[in-house]
């Protein structure tokens, strides 16, 4: 079975919008106008370029990144190289600058899981996280925590009255600029 890796910029308050400047969001692009920038707290974000073996994320997500994600031939050389997968019932074809598979349910997402391959990786796509975690098929967080509470926003945690899910905290840093790495495994 694969491991589905969910990885976010989140602030203390668990708001994960528009950390990096979309529009429409009243504190847009708070994870690069809050703190100073520390090149260590992003090791992990080139880590998970070289570990995982999909993509997995939202329409939204997928709209907005398909038209400036294959132009960052550096930054995202392994997640371009990557296959994609975007989940949706309303979105009618690939971007062919960004092509990716449509997947139509979140069983269609398990019966991924269930295939041969390392990690999946699901960027941005806050709906679908959510929908994600809500079903139990997540089986790990990749958390970088900002010092700053934004108030309302998109969160990366639902607000549906389940049954608690324990984590295990696997690996943890903080840094100079007080920004903290979280990994967290789902217990099951």
């Amino acid at each position: 079975m694969r491991t589905l890796i969910v990885t976010a910029f989140v602030s203390v308050d668990g708001v994960m919008e528009a950390p990096g400047g979309e529009s429409g969001y009243r504190n847009t692009g708070w994870t690069v106008n809050s703190v100073e920038f520390d090149e260590a707290a992003y090791e992990i974000k080139a880590r998970e370029q070289d570990e995982a073996t999909a993509m997995l994320i939202g329409r939204r997500s997928y709209e907005a990144f398909a038209p400036v994600w294959p132009s960052m031939t550096e930054e995202f050389k392994g997640y371009n190289a990557m296959p994609r997968y975007v989940v949706s019932t309303t979105l009618t074809g690939q971007d062919e600058r960004w092509p990716a598979t449509i997947l139509r349910s979140l069983d269609d997402v398990a019966a991924l899981k269930e295939t041969e391959g390392g990690p999946i990786i699901v960027h941005g796509s806050g709906e679908l996280a959510r929908g994600l975690a809500d079903a139990g098929l997540v089986d790990r967080y990749h958390l970088l925590v900002f010092p700053v509470l934004l108030g309302a926003g998109k969160r990366l945690f639902s607000d549906t009255d389940k049954d608690l899910t324990k984590l295990k905290l696997v690996e943890s840093e903080a840094y100079a600029n007080g920004v903290q790495k979280q990994v967290f495994e789902v217990v099951r």
